[in-house]
C-alpha cells in the first residue's frame, strides 16, 4: 500500500532522543484513545522506563518548544498539535495490510449481486460503509465523465415541439422537449433519428461531433436541410443534458458522527461551515486534485489543508480509477484529528481499490 503525506519527520527525528520519543508516543496514543490532555503524573505510570513526573515535565517543555504539543489550559496536561500529529503519522505509525475478515466485511457491504444497479448506488453504499466502520463522515467523489450515447429518438408533440428521448450508456433514460424548425415532417423526424443512431452508438457527445465533421459530405448527401437542422438540435439537447448530469458529484454519509461530543456553539458553527464548503464546486475540484496528486492514500491533518483548517478536521483520501487507470473519483474519511489513522488508512485504500474494480464492469 502506498501512502503520500506531507512529511516533516526528517527535520524532527534527530531532535528527539529515545526518552523524548517514548513520552511523545505515549501522549499521542493516549490522545487518540480518549481525546483528553495528559499530565506528567499519568504519563509516568504509562512509560516503559522509570521517570519522575519532574523529568517528564522537562521533556514535555522541550516538545512544546518544538511545536509538537501544547497546553490547552493553564496547569493542564498536554495535547499534540497538528504538527505533532503529522510527525507521529510520519515517524511512528505503522500501517499493515487489511485483515481478510475486514476485507470480507467491506466487500459484503459494498458489493451487490445486482450488476445493473446505478453507479451512484454503489458509491453511496461505499460512503455509508466507511462512515459506519470509522465513526467519521464517509466521502465519495465521482468526477465529471463524458457519458456515451446509446439511442436517440424524436417524438412529435405538436407542430412546433418534439420530445427527444435520450438513452445513455448506463441505461439512464432522459426526456427533453425540443423546439422544431418550421415545416418539419414526421418522415424527417424519423430520418434524423435513424441517421444519429447509425453514427452515435457507443460514442460520447464529443466523439459524435467529431464524427459528423469528418463525414460532412455524407451528411449533406443523406439529409436535407431540415433533417440536418434536427440532427444539430438533437446533439445540442444531449450536450445540455449531460452538462448537468455529468458534473462532479459529492456523496457524504455520517455527518452526524462529527457532531458527537460537541456542545460549544463555536465548534458546531465550524463544522457547518465545513459542510457548506464541501458543497462548493471549487472544493470538489480541490479534493479531486488532492487525490490525483499521489498514487495512494493521502492524509491531511487540520490546518495542512485550508478546506479543513477551520473545523480542525482531518481527511484521509484515496483515488479510484477507471479501466484506463485514469483517476475518476476519490473515497475518503473526514473526522476529528484524533482518528485512528493506522486502522483507517488501509480501509480507505481497500475501498478505493474495490470501487475501482466494481465500476469497471
Amino acid at each position: 500500500m502506498t501512502m503520500n503525506t506531507p512529511s516533516i519527520s526528517t527535520d524532527l527525528s534527530g531532535a528527539l532522543d529515545e526518552r523524548s520519543r517514548e513520552i511523545f508516543r505515549a501522549l499521542v496514543e493516549s490522545y487518540m484513545e480518549s481525546g483528553d490532555p495528559l499530565g506528567s503524573r499519568s504519563l509516568s505510570r504509562m512509560l516503559p522506563m522509570a521517570l519522575s513526573p519532574a523529568s517528564i515535565r522537562n521533556v514535555m517543555s522541550d516538545l512544546e518548544d518544538l511545536g509538537l504539543i501544547y497546553a490547552p489550559h493553564i496547569s493542564a496536561g498536554r495535547l499534540p498539535t497538528h504538527k505533532g500529529l503529522r510527525f507521529f503519522v510520519d515517524a511512528f505509525m505503522q500501517v499493515g495490510d487489511l485483515q481478510p475478515d475486514m476485507r470480507e466485511t467491506i466487500e459484503r457491504q459494498v458489493r451487490s449481486e445486482d450488476t445493473s444497479r446505478p453507479v451512484e448506488t454503489l458509491l453511496t453504499e461505499a460512503s455509508q460503509m466507511l462512515s459506519g466502520m470509522t465513526r467519521g463522515a464517509g466521502l465519495v467523489i465521482a468526477a465529471k465523465q463524458d457519458a456515451t450515447i446509446r439511442h436517440i429518438e424524436f417524438i412529435r408533440l405538436d407542430p412546433k415541439r418534439a420530445l427527444v428521448v435520450l438513452v445513455g450508456g448506463n441505461d439512464q433514460v432522459e426526456n427533453r422537449v425540443m423546439e422544431l424548425p418550421d415545416g418539419v415532417t414526421a418522415g424527417q423526424l424519423t430520418e434524423a433519428s435513424n441517421f444519429l443512431n447509425a453514427h452515435l452508438v457507443g460514442r460520447t457527445i464529443g466523439e459524435v461531433r467529431s464524427e459528423l465533421e469528418r463525414i460532412t459530405d455524407e451528411v449533406r448527401s443523406a439529409l436535407d436541410v431540415l433533417s440536418r437542422d434536427l440532427v444539430e438540435r438533437g446533439l445540442a439537447v444531449w450536450a445540455g443534458t449531460r452538462e448537468g448530469a455529468g458534473a462532479a458529484r459529492l456523496i457524504v454519509r455520517g455527518r452526524g458522527n462529527l457532531l458527537e461530543g460537541l456542545s460549544a456553539g463555536e465548534e458546531l458553527d465550524r463544522l457547518r461551515l465545513l459542510f457548506d464548503e464541501l458543497e462548493r464546486k471549487e472544493s470538489l475540484i480541490e479534493l479531486m486534485t488532492l487525490a490525483e496528486e499521489g498514487s495512494g492514500v493521502r492524509i491531511f491533518i487540520g490546518s495542512e489543508n485550508k478546506l479543513f483548517s477551520l473545523s480542525g478536521s482531518s481527511l484521509i483520501v484515496a483515488p479510484w480509477r477507471d479501466g484506463d487507470d485514469k483517476v475518476v473519483g476519490a473515497v475518503g474519511i473526514i473526522g476529528p484529528t484524533r482518528l485512528n489513522y493506522a486502522r483507517i488508512v488501509p480501509m480507505v485504500d481497500y475501498t478505493a481499490q474495490l470501487v475501482s474494480r466494481l465500476t469497471r464492469k
